[in-house]
């Protein structure tokens, strides 16, 4: 693959698979995008794993190269099931798709761009075997030099602490310190954790406990729906989990598609979750009021992010 350095080793079958026999069938949802040359390195390391037994790629929009490699891909390789036709009907509304057509008792959603390490989904399922109901365990999701992405797990998301960790006023501003939703500079568990919010990039559900809380909510398009989907598995005394032994390399910002035109859909998801989050008249006002100010701080970060990369 031309232009993307290949931050993984050589596949080997997890050590810790044995106690997985005999075991619950596991199936990858992938939700495709325009996702460019990463696409083709995440499906391969999605195969090398030992435990995977199925692969739903849902395209809700490739090239003809890659709609054409996806489908050839699915005739060799009776694990992979590629869904297409639907066209571009969002993240949410595509895995709830993927997972509704998959065979798999335990479901992982991957990103595209995200290389499962050695072992991931062992450690994912070893996570959430015997744990209550529902549960949602998260993998550590790493940057190309293995640092850990923005992200990967985080406080309680409200308006105050969105507020407070896009200002850096959590980070800089001791008082203010238990705000900051990002953890990722925090020192990793050593084993598995509870947290509020886990990243999207890779987690996995039990197929009863996704049903329970009724997948992801399709009333988002693109982002924010993992966040909302933590919160409803909390709302419903469910537990998030992070297992740091679940690793996956996550390159981020590799799709095709207007970078202006992602943030806008984050902005807009995330203002949609305020709101429907809201419970008293003051939050239900306060969500409706930040909502403007949510959506346009979004649409500014790639004007910015486009002015200081000329500059530079």
């Amino acid at each position: 693959m031309n232009g993307i350095a290949a931050p993984i080793v050589a596949y080997e079958p997890a050590p810790t698979q044995d106690f997985l026999k005999p075991r619950r069938k596991v199936s990858v949802v992938m939700v495709v995008y325009m996702t460019g040359e990463a696409l083709q390195q995440s499906v391969e390391c999605v195969l090398a794993d030992p435990l995977v037994d199925e692969l739903v790629v849902v395209d809700n929009g490739s090239t003809r190269l890659e709609a054409a490699r996806l489908k050839r891909l699915a005739d060799a390789d009776r694990r992979v099931r590629v869904i297409q036709g639907q066209g571009n009907v969002g993240f949410a509304r595509g895995a709830n798709l993927g997972a509704r057509s998959a065979a798999g008792e335990i479901l992982v959603f991957l990103n595209p761009d995200a290389f499962l390490q050695p072992g991931c989904i062992a450690e994912l399922v070893r996570a959430i075997e015997s744990r209550p109901v529902p549960c949602l365990v998260g993998g550590r999701v790493l940057n190309a030099d293995r640092t850990e992405q923005r992200g990967a797990r985080r406080g309680d998301i409200t308006p105050v602490s969105a507020l407070l960790s896009l200002s850096r006023l959590a980070k800089h501003v001791p008082a203010w310190r238990q705000y900051e939703v990002h953890w990722e500079t925090d020192a990793p568990p050593e084993g598995v954790a509870a947290v509020p919010t886990i990243s999207g990039a890779c987690f996995c559900m039990r197929r009863e406990d996704f049903d329970a809380v009724q997948g992801f909510d399709e009333g988002y398009f693109l982002h924010v729906e993992d966040v909302d989907l933590c919160w409803r598995v909390r709302q419903t005394g469910g537990v998030v989990l992070f297992q740091p032994k679940a690793e996956v390399i996550h390159l981020g910002h590799t799709s095709h598609a207007s970078p202006l035109k992602v943030e806008f859909h984050k902005g807009v998801g995330l203002a949609r979750y305020f709101r429907k989050r809201a419970e008293t008249v003051r939050e239900t006002l306060l969500a409706w009021l930040i909502s403007p100010l949510i959506v346009c701080t979004a649409v500014v970060r790639p004007m910015m992010w486009r002015i200081r990369g000329r500059a530079a």
